[in-house]
């Protein structure tokens, strides 16, 4: 599915545009991976396992999470539990839990 305009993951719904996708309840386990694949502004994840970015990064945080970028993140990159790897961060980098790691 291609999804043009905001994504967000709040509370196990996923959103486009604030309307419901998908219902993430239904299933007893689930993996969230997040992979995009260009530019981005901003990324805002309540929780996943996973985020990756092959590109610029204006904005990315999670609550609960690991953080990946190839490539640069012009403000902040935030997860309170998980690791961060990425290039250049011209804001801050912060995990409470986990490792920041430059590439």
């Amino acid at each position: 599915m291609r999804v043009n305009g905001t994504v967000s993951i709040i509370n196990g719904k996923v959103l486009c545009n604030g309307k419901p996708i998908e219902d993430l309840e239904s299933i007893d386990e689930k993996v969230i991976n997040i992979s995009i694949n260009g530019d981005v502004e901003k990324i805002d994840v309540d929780a996943c396992d996973r985020i990756e970015v092959t590109g610029k990064v204006d904005y990315i945080k999670t609550m609960s999470g690991d953080i990946e970028v190839h490539g640069d993140v012009t403000g902040d990159v935030k997860t309170m539990s998980g690791d961060i790897d990425c290039g250049n961060v011209g804001g801050n980098a912060s995990t409470m839990s986990g490792d920041v790691r430059r590439k």
